[in-house]
């Protein structure tokens, strides 16, 4: 089968990044699907995969959102059969989805939404599971449109994350979301997501926030260049508000957080399938909701730039553009 590598880690692009391989083909067993990968997107962290580890067998397979075809299923798979469609994120220690067949665990994937083509079925899984944990696993914000009146900051919201965490916020709870974005396009595509509130994290939060009525928040999500902003951070948190994020700070500061009795979160969505936890299948699970409030109209796919094919030209070109830290939204390639 076809596959799309690279063998060595490269912190900047070059033409010799990624290269064209041939691979033997996956064999399923136990609780893996072999799928036939029909779409995929590709996400930050393939970026920072890509620039820091080099493989350790002569080749490295990236790439962890995929949507295709079930081709075959392990001894013991019971969720699935052959010809399903289904979408997934995969597994941060398996050989990824920048190929023409993967093999993953059941318990890691869900039905495809079916009003959604396959280019925009791809952009939904990574990032819709780490906005789902996000919310519901790490911060614990009740799952419900009846709870106590709270609110809810996201830094960084027009990115992958951010344009599924807040649709997901806005629909099944009772928050109030406000993003923040710095460019004129990412806040016109946050309006359109139906966020009212939009505060630009190049100034001053704490005086925007104050300019708009908008009463500190209980809590906060950072998305990105979490040690830039966290001062401010903490300026607009409650007393005993919750801070999550999702990135890699340099250097973080946790005191700065301890006379508001701020509580930290950390979100990793490999977690689950890394050390192969007991409630593993929750992905599985919350996949499949998130289809069901896709196909019922609730949730609306993000993807932002349709790429062209699986190719080495493209996969470059996705990379440059997270690079640059320009994304709208997801970046998605289809077809190979």
């Amino acid at each position: 089968m076809k596959a799309f590598g690279y063998t060595q880690a490269t912190k900047s692009l070059t033409d010799d990044s990624f290269q064209e391989i041939e691979l033997p083909m996956p064999n399923a067993q136990g609780h893996d699907l072999l799928v036939k990968v029909k779409a995929i997107s590709v996400n930050p962290v393939d970026a920072k995969i890509r620039a820091n580890v080099s493989p350790k067998n002569g080749y490295k397979v990236i790439g962890w959102d995929a949507v295709g075809i079930v081709t075959a299923v392990g001894d013991t798979v019971s969720l699935f059969k052959v010809g399903d469609r289904v979408y997934y994120a995969g597994d941060l220690t398996r050989s990824g989805s920048n190929a023409e067949f993967q093999l993953v665990d059941e318990r890691i994937v869900g039905k495809a939404p079916t009003s959604l083509n396959d280019a925009e079925a791809a952009a939904l899984p990574l990032t819709s599971i780490t906005a789902w944990e996000l919310l519901f696993d790490r911060l614990q914000i009740p799952h419900d449109k009846d709870a106590k009146p709270a609110s809810l900051l996201v830094v960084g919201a027009a990115g992958g994350v951010g344009s599924i965490l807040v649709q997901l916020a806005k629909k099944l709870t009772d928050l109030t979301v406000v993003g923040t974005a710095s460019r004129t396009e990412s806040v016109t595509w946050l309006n359109d997501l139906g966020i009212e509130h939009v505060l630009d994290h190049s100034k001053c939060l704490n005086e925007q926030r104050q300019s708009q009525n908008l009463n500190q928040f209980d809590y906060v999500i950072s998305l990105t260049h979490t040690e830039q902003h966290l001062d401010s951070i903490v300026e607009v948190t409650k007393p005993q508000g919750k801070l999550a994020l999702i990135d890699d700070p340099a250097s973080f500061d946790i005191l700065k957080l301890k006379r508001k009795s701020i509580s930290l979160h950390w979100e990793f969505m490999y977690t689950r399938s890394m050390f192969q936890t007991d409630d593993m299948i929750a992905q599985h699970q919350l996949l499949n909701e998130l289809a069901k409030l896709v196909d019922n109209g609730t949730i609306k796919t993000t993807l932002g730039q349709h790429l062209g094919k699986i190719n080495i030209e493209n996969l470059s070109h996705a990379h440059a553009i997270l690079e640059s830290h320009q994304a709208r939204g997801k970046l998605v390639l289809e077809g190979f």
